[in-house]
């Protein structure tokens, strides 16, 4: 949306963005358009994705490491069908499908961690209409119950932690939502990742991701249910899927200090 704003001014904005020392992009197809929008091409750097890159995330992942035992939370020797920074609708359709699913896959258990933490009731709401037995995942060690169907993540800033006991993992904000969440993340902690068809604030990543079987798009709630069974069934089929993401990411490896690398050489020196 900012871009199309900008290309209808050009004429006024394309002095201002001539005047930029360095512009680093992540992708080819992002420094043809920085250059349509008056930034020289001489000044146009492509360095990969900082938000993409394995071992700044993979510092982030070693900060988060002190990942919960899964025995801690009733998650051992059990798969994990895991929603990922769900949005409205979506928590409702995972409930929906994993109730399905668990007539194939007896241990199946459910894990939703939601963008928004302050939507807990209403989703709480909709999990016990379905019946399901949900548990709030602050409480899961200090009030283990062996028959909860849902583990339910009521704090912020822990997802990435929580990635770990996943077995199959559906990004959020992408099935009855638009834009989708970032999948780096699950990808990096070795889980298999299916989204839906509305990847727009990711799209050239879930464009690659899918072209190179790194990822899997479904298209609807019950191409969800198909992927998603066909994964849990296939513990090589998740392993291919996961390094085929893991080769889709290595082509931003380094983005950081590449970056960081040009910005020191034009900062003025003293």
């Amino acid at each position: 949306h900012s871009e199309r704003r900008y290309r209808q001014f050009r004429f006024f904005i394309a002095p201002t963005f001539q005047l930029l020392d360095l512009v680093c992009v992540p992708e080819k197809e992002d420094a043809e358009r920085w250059a349509a929008l008056g930034v020289s091409r001489h000044r146009i750097r492509v360095t990969g994705s900082i938000k993409y890159d394995p071992d700044v995330q993979k510092e982030r992942q070693a900060v988060a490491a002190s990942l919960w035992d899964a025995s801690s939370v009733g998650a051992l020797n059990r798969s994990v069908l895991f929603g990922g920074s769900t949005h409205r609708g979506e928590e409702e359709i995972l409930a929906t499908v994993f109730l399905r699913l668990r007539q194939q896959f007896r241990s199946l258990r459910l894990f939703i961690a939601p963008r928004h933490v302050e939507r807990l009731r209403e989703i709480r709401a909709q999990l016990d209409a379905l019946r399901l037995h949900v548990a709030l995942a602050s409480e899961a060690h200090t009030h283990r119950e062996p028959n909860t169907d849902c583990l339910l993540l009521d704090t912020t800033g822990e997802l990435q932690r929580w990635y770990s006991i996943a077995t199959v993992v559906f990004m959020g904000k992408s099935l009855t939502a638009h834009g989708g969440q970032n999948p780096v993340e699950p990808i990096l902690a070795g889980k298999p990742v299916v989204f839906g068809p509305h990847m727009e604030n990711f799209a050239t990543l879930a464009k690659a991701l899918v072209s190179e079987n790194g990822a899997v798009q479904v298209r609807d709630v019950d191409s969800l249910e198909h992927a998603l069974a066909e994964l849990l069934r296939d513990s090589e089929a998740r392993q291919r899927l996961v390094q085929n993401a893991y080769d889709v990411l290595r082509t931003h490896q380094g983005a950081t200090a590449r970056a960081a690398a040009l910005i020191h050489e034009f900062t003025p020196k003293q």
